[in-house]
């Protein structure tokens, strides 16, 4: 089923009210012209009663002496024509027998009026309807000197005041459907910018459903609609800004589960990658303490025994070291004594103390340093670039060198170091701070490298507030580190 528009709806309630307000009135106007035509009719004619009554008493007691119907009688006819060219009506004059004594109007039809007739012979005023309708008969007693003469009937045209009623009631029918029709155009008109309204407001909310949210309130109007509007617009702001605060929290509740998903593979590879460095040496400890035992008189055997034993031992202690350190940073509060640390006066100490390494390698240790000091803790610090120095000698080649240079930038101290060995895969870019992460494992194990140090070095640096990372380089591998410098105003928050 069809539904009918609204403004269709508003203009025929308009167009109906209006019309029901026409005909209610036109009730009321139509019941006073009648009772004003029938107040104006009964004045006339007891105007006229009067007068014929004082004239026909005035003739009979001015007469000679004469019994009064005798006199009505004889005088009736003329009585009846002089009232009739006075009042301008058509007058018939009864005397008290019923018995007709004039009449204005000789040749006229007769009019049955034996019941009106008896209730004025009675005493009291009558009216009869003409059965055509367009005139009234009165009939009135006639009163004498002394007692009642007779009756006088009037006839009253109503032929005008029936016109000029049909003509008013005519007038009220086109004026109702003159306002049925202007109201319902115009209500439709009016309704029209109503409704448009109403569908500005339908399709903003349409919009909403759908997602696309308002920049602006659909109207602008001081009226309830406007604050229809208003309210839709505070509405699509409010779902607006739920709907981002729960993308938000989704973004973040998503990331958190992929953190959770990486810590998580991270703790797997962690212990697969703990057990496997930890089996080799074990297994390597177990292997020569067995050639001991089976070649005890092999005294070279023994001490090429006791020193690989010796090495791997030391190899597992600096792996537990480290995994302790790496634990104590991520499950503990890492406890700093920050002050202030001169960073050209610890490169330079580093750079001498590894000095013979550097040598036995065939590696040269070029410096660029300027005056610079951060607010770190000095044992971290000195940690951090003795590792990376370390790496440098080892992964070096023959020959090669060690650049390291640093500079103040702002707020900021920058530190890179740089060597000119082997370094590191594309493919291995992202994965060199992971633990136990190695390049080439035969190279590591050969080198003393456990996969742990890169690791441990990243969470010292962002202990610090600071940044490392591995640039891009043609030859070898270029590591960049940032720590906030001693002037700093973020240097008190490391603690």
């Amino acid at each position: 089923m069809t539904a009918v528009s609204i403004k269709i709806k508003f203009s025929l309630f308009l167009a109906v009210l209006l019309l029901l307000t026409v005909f209610v009135l036109s009730l009321f106007v139509l019941r006073g012209i009648k009772e004003q035509q029938q107040l104006r009719m009964e004045k006339e004619l007891l105007q006229q009663t009067r007068i014929a009554n004082l004239s026909i008493k005035q003739a009979y007691l001015t007469s000679p002496p004469i019994e009064a119907q005798p006199f009505l009688r004889t005088r009736g006819q003329q009585f009846a024509m002089d009232l009739a060219v006075y009042s301008g009506l058509h007058v018939v004059l009864y005397d008290n027998s019923g018995k007709k004594v004039g009449d204005s109007v000789p040749l006229s039809s007769a009019y049955d009026v034996g019941d009106a007739l008896a209730i004025a012979l009675g005493g009291k005023i009558a009216y009869q309807r003409e059965h055509e309708g367009d005139s009234l008969l009165y009939l009135t007693p006639l009163q004498g000197p002394d007692r009642q003469m007779g009756v006088i009937q009037f006839h009253y045209p109503l032929m005008n005041d029936i016109r000029f009623y049909d003509t008013i009631a005519n007038l009220f029918v086109i004026t109702g459907a003159a306002v049925l029709a202007v109201s319902f155009i115009l209500g439709y008109l009016y309704f029209q910018r109503a409704t448009s309204a109403i569908i500005a407001l339908n399709l903003a909310a349409e919009q909403i459903r759908k997602g696309a949210f308002l920049a602006s309130p659909p109207l602008r109007r001081k009226d309830e609609l406007g604050q229809l509007s208003q309210g839709i617009y505070y509405m699509s702001s409010e779902i607006q800004g739920s709907m981002t605060a729960m993308m938000e929290e989704e973004t973040k509740l998503r990331q958190a589960v992929e953190k959770l998903q990486k810590l998580e593979q991270q703790q797997k590879q962690f212990i697969g990658n703990i057990s496997h460095e930890f089996k080799t040496p074990l297994t390597s400890i177990k292997a020569y303490s067995e050639l001991m035992e089976l070649y005890r008189d092999d005294t070279d055997l023994r001490n090429d025994a006791l020193h690989h034993i010796r090495l791997e031992t030391d190899r597992l202690h600096e792996m537990v070291d480290m995994i302790l350190r790496i634990a104590a940073l991520e499950k503990y509060d890492f406890e700093f004594h920050p002050e202030r640390v001169d960073l050209r006066e610890m490169l330079l100490d580093i750079a001498g103390r590894l000095k013979a390494k550097a040598d036995r390698f065939g590696v040269t240790i070029v410096l660029h340093l300027e005056d610079a000091a951060i607010w770190a803790d000095r044992e971290s610090v000195m940690h951090i670039l003795i590792n990376l120095f370390d790496n440098a000698i080892k992964y070096n080649l023959p020959g090669g060198q060690i650049i390291v240079a640093n500079r103040v930038e702002g707020d900021r101290v920058t530190v890179q170091i740089a060597d000119t060995g082997i370094g590191i895969p594309a493919e291995a870019r992202d994965k060199i701070f992971e633990p136990f992460f190695t390049v080439n494992n035969d190279r590591s194990r050969h080198s003393g490298g456990t996969g742990l140090g890169l690791s441990l070095v990243k969470q010292l640096v962002e202990k610090h507030r600071g940044t490392i990372e591995l640039l891009d380089s043609e030859n070898g591998a270029v590591f960049e580190l940032t720590f906030p410098s001693f002037l700093s105003p973020t240097n008190k928050e490391v603690h």
